[in-house]
């Protein structure tokens, strides 16, 4: 194993905190990857890691030692990039997070764009909902829907994603839309519970005035495919993202309710793992994907 491969492999032995993770990210077995970083602390005459039963942690010097390393490999990773750019052209693997309803309705199709206009980039592609660590997991950039909590990530802010309260045509005609947003608590309402959790539906009025509805129904879900495929079944109201009703609305299954009304939106940003230092890779695709998702993107079909 050369020493640039021993320093990657260091990076991710304490990053994840275990030896079996850090090997199969690598692609070693983890006998291989525990003998080197023994050989490397007998190198250098120190210890590097504390291992337990409960995982591995870097001791005071490992830690030094991981701070170096980690700039260490940003800067070539930079210089190779540099290398690339100056050709016009990027390489290596990109890994990209997502949310699922996100992922699969939108960036996997600009994904798959990019990736046709550059053909030397591989690209690792991950969905989840729940909230995933860049740095333990490896992963060069995510598509975070929301505020940012965490301040120490680098982020980009890509624009806003809008939400419609929409109900099926036959779900209307059999018991009538509602005339306002306090009528909107008489129906039943479709819940997605990861981000309407509380059950409390907000209003913009036209006159500015803010009005929060408790609502209940039939349906209450964290995957926003079941809850688009109750509404289209006819099961009540549903507030979605803009972009997973899209398809619905242009087809006549779903219709807007109350359209005069305003909506929150989510923030939509890319994410790294710090703001320096940020890979040429991820650059790249960060500026590539800004002009993408411009002026009303969830209004046009995915890589157009």
């Amino acid at each position: 194993m050369d020493r640039v491969q021993g320093l990657q492999l260091f990076i991710r032995v304490v990053e994840t905190g275990s030896f079996s993770r850090a090997s199969a990210d690598m692609g070693l077995t983890q006998p291989t990857a525990t003998k080197h970083v023994a050989a490397l602390e007998a190198r250098l005459g120190a210890r590097l890691l504390h291992r337990s039963t409960r995982g591995v942690t870097p001791t005071e010097v490992g830690a030094l030692y991981y701070d170096k390393c980690k700039r260490i490999a940003r800067e070539l990773e930079e210089a190779d990039n540099l290398a690339l750019l100056l050709q016009s052209r990027i390489g290596g693997t990109l890994r990209i997070s997502t949310s699922v309803a996100f992922g699969r309705r939108v960036v996997t199709p600009l994904v798959l764009r990019f990736m046709r206009e550059h053909p030397d980039m591989c690209v690792d592609l991950s969905f989840d909902d729940r909230y995933v660590n860049l740095v333990e997991q490896g992963v060069d950039v995510a598509l975070r829907m929301g505020r940012l909590a965490d301040s120490s990530l680098g982020a980009r802010f890509l624009g806003m994603n809008p939400w419609v309260l929409a109900a099926a045509p036959q779900y209307l005609a059999a018991h009538g839309a509602p005339e306002d947003a306090d009528a909107v608590g008489a129906h039943p309402c479709l819940v997605y519970s990861s981000v309407q959790g509380d059950e409390r539906w907000s209003f913009t009025l036209p006159d500015g005035q803010v009005r929060t509805v408790p609502v209940k129904g039939p349906l209450r879900s964290n995957n926003l495919s079941a809850v688009l495929a109750a509404c289209r079944a006819g099961m009540g109201l549903a507030l979605l993202p803009h972009y997973v009703a899209r398809v619905s609305l242009a087809e006549g299954a779903l219709v807007p309710v109350l359209p005069q009304l305003a909506l929150p939106s989510q923030e939509l940003h890319a994410v790294y793992p710090s703001p320096k230092l940020l890979p040429g890779k991820v650059q790249v695709f960060v500026n590539w994907l800004q002009q993408q998702l411009g002026e009303r993107w969830w209004e046009r079909e995915p890589g157009d």
